[in-house]
């Protein structure tokens, strides 16, 4: 499915990208096109049926006036989701998903846009083609006819960008979070952001997961490639020679062949990720953001750190202080946390705009 579109350019911008043919190119402001927010009218019965946000907490998101900022209009909000539980048993089996040779097809109808120095596709266009074609998970559909954007066991929500992501992209730059000859694992990735930045940061490897195949194959492999088109020189300009661009085009295979990506229920990740003679021992840093939304998650999230976590690695986890309609949020995520008296936490940084936010550290209390 083509699309075309009578946006301007910069013209160093679509250089450093050119080698890998994507057509249409949309590099601008995320302003709206992550907020792809179903309608949330809905009748007495299917709501009946539902996990239901707080209404106080729906009309404070109504009443949230836009801003200048073009993270603040594009991030959704993921405490006033509405969550369809699950009505069978989904069992998601974890798989890893194969890197295309040709990274240029990977970009294929894929529209760009950036956002705090990342590229990530636009959203709104990769739900359209989703929705003209036939996927296996067939997640879009599912969530527009359920006006959902979470469904329990069926979609995860990985086809947006949820707030808590900028908060933690925000902490690490402000930290200057050090990823040199780190392993890193970017867990319930989504659009891949934070194990982009790692990957930018010089990680020695970086693993990408998410609940959903769809949101690897259309969203996470696409962005990643899309930021491994440069080198670290930020004075190549317009009127670099081609056989400059050439080089820069070398990087992709070389900072890919630092990626894996995952799919599939955490549980079976880490068995899969454990029993994998290829794999690494363990992750240094682990990154998650809006993660503990729904505390019936939390023991697998928990026995997945405790697996996959180096005895001396650190959590970084981004969370709404609560999470309306299914119940979770840091408070309780802690407090389960504490019960475990597996890992320590540290709040790092407290976000007041809007409803509170965290950034937590993770750390094993034994490790020494």
């Amino acid at each position: 499915m083509a699309f075309q579109f009578n946006f301007s350019i910069e013209e160093n911008e679509e250089n450093e990208l050119e080698t890998l043919g994507v057509s249409p190119l949309l590099l601008g402001s995320a302003r709206g096109s992550l907020n792809s927010d179903r309608s949330t009218e809905k009748s007495e019965e299917v709501l009946s049926e539902e996990k239901v946000v707080s209404k106080e907490s729906l009309s404070t998101h109504e009443a949230t006036p836009k801003t200048a900022d073009p993270v603040a209009n594009c991030s959704s909000d993921k405490s006033q989701v509405r969550v369809l539980p699950k009505k069978q048993t989904c069992f998601k089996v974890a798989k890893e998903h194969k890197i295309p040779e040709d990274f240029s097809r990977v970009l294929e109808n894929k529209v760009l846009e950036a956002v705090q120095g990342l590229y990530h596709v636009n959203i709104s266009v990769v739900e359209m083609t989703l929705s003209d074609d036939f996927h296996e998970e067939d997640i879009v559909s599912k969530s527009i006819s359920s006006h959902s954007d979470l469904i329990t066991g069926v979609y995860e929500g990985g086809l947006k960008i949820w707030e808590c992501t900028f908060d933690l992209l925000d902490y690490l730059s402000e930290a200057e979070m050090q990823f040199l000859n780190k392993t890193v694992l970017d867990l319930g990735c989504g659009a891949g952001l934070l194990g982009i930045f790692a990957l930018k940061g010089k990680a020695e490897k970086v693993h990408f997961q998410d609940y959903n195949s769809t949101v690897i194959d259309e969203i996470t492999l696409p962005n990643v490639v899309a930021n491994c088109t440069g080198g670290d020189d930020d004075d190549d300009r317009i009127s670099e020679p081609s056989s400059k661009r050439q080089k820069k085009a070398d990087f992709i295979p070389a900072l890919m062949s630092k990626c894996r990506f995952f799919s599939g229920e955490w549980t079976e990740f880490s068995q899969l990720m454990l029993s994998d003679s290829n794999s690494l021992s363990k992750y240094d840093l682990i990154l998650t953001s809006e993660t503990i939304y729904n505390p019936e998650y939390y023991s697998a999230l928990h026995d997945t750190l405790s697996k996959l976590l180096h005895k001396n690695g650190c959590v970084y986890l981004a969370s709404k202080a609560h999470y309306f309609g299914v119940g979770g949020g840091v408070h309780l995520f802690e407090k389960f946390i504490e019960e475990r008296n597996v890992f320590k936490t540290r709040t790092v940084k407290v976000i007041d705009e809007g409803l509170r936010r965290y950034i937590i550290e993770m750390a094993f209390k034994s490790a020494s």
